[in-house]
């Protein structure tokens, strides 16, 4: 199967300091990857490049067989495919509805149908009579499921998360962690950013890890049961 992304002697740097370095790196379709490493290490970067917001300054980028240069990156048809949910989310003033409409309403979905894919898509994570609620109301966990249904309403083929689990409480934890499991079974590929690399082997998916801007490897690891 062609890997969904394909990085070579990818180099990125980000002032003079830090420079994100991905020798070979193949992701695979239909899986969880968890990028694990510490503050700084470069893992919100390396999720950026892949979300086309950063266009790396050496190397090569490959979607699904494509390859993806500096004219990609600006093509809506690229970035619509993925997605990133970003650690520390930003969401419009308004209700729930108006944030998570927002994307559909760019691709000209009819009105009954984002009440019913924003209905769906609210219940899958876990707050389904929340359509209506005011965002300045939402605890911080709330707010990152919020980000994450926007999402996921739009049927991306790639759905990154930049430290999902920063603000979810520890009750909610295995219900997001089967979330992401069901996503991949269902045939999105998840790709997240965490300090955890345990979460890996609870996923049941790859272990990408970065040291300071490297990359030292990508392997999997088998669920425990």
């Amino acid at each position: 199967m062609e890997p969904v992304f394909s990085l070579k002697n990818i180099e990125h740097r980000l002032g003079e300091n830090f420079c994100l370095k991905v020798p070979r790196l193949d992701i695979d379709k239909n899986r969880i990857h968890v990028v694990s490493g510490s503050n700084g290490a470069g893992k919100s970067t390396f999720l950026k490049i892949l979300a086309l917001l950063f266009t790396p300054q050496q190397g090569s980028l490959f979607f699904s067989g494509q390859p993806l240069d500096s004219s990609a990156a600006q093509s809506l048809s690229w970035r619509r495919k993925m997605t990133l949910v970003e650690q520390s989310p930003y969401l419009f003033s308004g209700d729930v509805f108006t944030n998570i409409a927002f994307g559909l309403k760019i691709r000209r979905v009819p009105r009954a149908e984002q009440k019913v894919r924003i209905s769906a898509v609210l219940s899958k994570v876990g707050l389904a009579d929340f359509a209506q609620r005011p965002i300045k109301d939402l605890s911080g966990g709330e707010i990152q499921r919020v980000a994450l249904a926007r999402a996921l309403v739009l049927n991306p083929e790639v759905l990154l998360l930049d430290e999902p689990m920063a603000n979810i409480d520890h009750d909610s934890l295995s219900d997001f962690e089967q979330l992401l499991r069901e996503l991949a079974k269902n045939g999105t590929t998840v790709i997240m950013s965490t300090h955890d690399p345990a979460q890996a082997e609870r996923l049941g998916g790859n272990l990408i890890k970065i040291q300071n801007g490297s990359v030292e490897g990508a392997s999997p690891v088998q669920k425990s049961t």
